[in-house]
């Protein structure tokens, strides 16, 4: 089961979103993945070391799966 996958959902663990739960949208590399979280919708790159991820997964593309998982309305995703 491969953690770095698009759909999983991770918490932040460092930086100003540190805490809020996250869904990874799109893997680049090894080492870095474009998360949404609740904070920031703004899809944006991150390093997968300031991750922690959960066992749950989501379809990445779905705009309303992602706003439900985040607690927020899916108007506010970009």
């Amino acid at each position: 089961m491969p953690l770095i996958e698009t759909g999983r959902v991770c918490i932040k663990r460092l930086g100003r979103d540190a805490g809020d739960k996250a869904v990874v949208t799109k893997v680049i590399d090894a080492n870095f993945v474009s998360i949404v979280t609740s904070r920031r919708p703004k899809e944006r790159k991150c390093n997968v070391k300031h991750l922690e991820f959960l066992s749950e997964m989501i379809d990445g593309a779905s705009k309303d799966q992602i706003a439900k998982v985040l607690e927020i309305d899916a108007s506010k995703l970009k």
